[in-house]
């Protein structure tokens, strides 16, 4: 069955041209003016945006972690996903200590497939290094999963800087990208364990216990071990304008760095903090939030494309899971839920206060991701042959958020705050599955054997 998407404007990284897109089956055959309508559904899209299906590559859906489990699984998580946009997402199958890396992708398959509403694929999250897991890897690329994650921090995922060393040795040699979360695990050990001598328990002491030098020094530290191995990284959730000042001069020396940052990193500040507790607590993640100017330097950073991706970071808890560490901050599980609202927030806050052109918007939330990702041209962009992943966006409608019914997830951290634009219909391969933030087809997601980085 042939589609004619008619009257719209197509959105890449360059831009915004007047084109109509034909597909067929799962696939855009064509694309251009005044496509002929022979044998097609004509689907009427006068004055719509029609951009590539948004990309979120940093989730953590169904993730055990802090001694609970994230709200949203893979069934809710992306209903939330799709219904704003996102036509996919790769998730964060996480070894646990002792796995082996094929036990923990097996794990993640038993939780996605069958499950998934957008398309997905997976990062592999090392916990452990030692010569057993470097030799899964030429398996783990077998198995379309090209993306691994280190921590230096958090106990149980911490590797040290020998083993990271040896982790991006043997991953350049199947030409993976390596996502790190950055950050001084001692430093924040020792601050916790002072404000705690103290009395100081109160949510509000998270972001004292993790302050922006722990964030700089650990991007400091991992880019020199990068600069040994000869092999370019990728800076996840940078929160900090010190450690964006890290990765400049990294750059300038001539070594290629990769950076993801997200809507709260870019949209709210660390006064989130000085709320009440039963507030408080909702923001707490890591890397925490982080001053104004930390904020402005980021929407600079953007604006000349020292950032290459905006993701979310999702990691959802509910407010009762969230309540289990009121009175000790450290058994608060951090993350909090944004699958479903950054490609508004980005429009609004982007797009419409000149911050970020319409096709920025493209490049951060589709092109890129799925360059750097091992999935363009299939995803990301509007080519004849690309997979028929379409959003149909109305710059004009308007909506305050509120708690989204779709997630698992008993509030919204941006609940009130009016945005304007959003998706209308969303195609995921040819076939419609949301209309105007409602769900039209369920599960239909499939998983993504994903190819070598293609921005090394």
């Amino acid at each position: 069955m042939k589609k004619l998407f008619k009257g719209g404007k197509t959105v890449s990284s360059e831009g915004v041209l007047e084109q109509d897109i034909l597909i067929q089956d799962e696939k855009i055959v064509a694309v251009g003016k005044d496509l002929p309508d022979e044998d097609a559904e004509v689907i009427d899209v006068s004055d719509k945006l029609l951009f590539p299906g948004f990309i979120d590559a940093h989730t953590h859906f169904d993730l055990e972690v802090s001694d609970t489990v994230t709200a949203d699984d893979f069934y809710t998580g992306t209903r939330q996903a799709v219904a704003e946009g996102t036509t996919t997402i790769i998730d964060f199958a996480t070894q646990n200590h002792g796995e082996t890396l094929k036990e923990a992708l097996v794990n993640w398959h038993r939780k996605a497939d069958g499950k998934s509403s957008c398309d997905y694929g997976f990062h592999m999250a090392i916990s452990q290094w030692n010569e057993r897991i470097a030799q899964e890897l030429p398996l783990m690329k077998a198995e379309g999963v090209t993306s691994f994650k280190l921590y230096m921090t958090y106990d149980a995922m911490y590797l040290n800087d020998g083993e990271i060393y040896k982790a991006l040795k043997a991953i350049k040699e199947e030409h993976g990208v390596v996502g790190v979360h950055c950050e001084n695990r001692d430093l924040i050990a020792a601050l916790v364990e002072e404000a705690k001598s103290k009395g100081d328990l109160a949510p509000f002491y998270h972001e004292k216990t993790r302050p922006y030098q722990a964030e700089a020094e650990a991007i400091n530290r991992l880019l020199e071990i990068a600069s040994v191995v000869d092999v370019p990284v990728l800076i996840v959730h940078l929160s900090t304008k010190a450690g964006l000042g890290v990765i400049r001069g990294a750059r300038e020396r001539g070594q290629k760095v990769f950076v993801e940052t997200c809507p709260q990193y870019l949209l709210m500040n660390s006064e989130k903090y000085q709320l009440t507790d039963e507030e408080a607590m909702k923001y707490i993640i890591a890397p925490p939030l982080r001053t104004e100017e930390d904020q402005r330097a980021l929407w600079e950073a953007i604006a000349v494309a020292d950032i290459d991706t905006v993701a979310t970071d999702h990691c959802s808890f509910t407010t009762a899971q969230k309540e289990k560490g009121l009175q000790d901050f450290t058994n608060i599980p951090c993350g909090m839920p944004g699958v479903g609202t950054r490609p508004a927030l980005m429009y609004t806050f982007g797009v419409g206060e000149g911050k970020i052109s319409i096709g920025e918007m493209c490049r951060l939330l589709a092109e890129n991701p799925a360059k750097l990702y091992g999935l363009y041209p299939r995803k990301g962009t509007l080519l004849p042959g690309s997979d028929a992943d379409i959003v149909v966006w109305d710059e004009e409608v308007s909506r305050t958020l509120t708690n989204q019914s779709l997630s698992a997830c008993d509030y919204n951290p941006y609940q009130g705050t009016t945005v304007k634009g959003g998706a209308t219909k969303v195609y995921l391969r040819g076939t419609l599955v949301a209309q105007d933030g409602e769900m039209v087809r369920e599960n239909t997601g499939c998983y993504l054997y994903r190819q070598p980085t293609q921005m090394y």
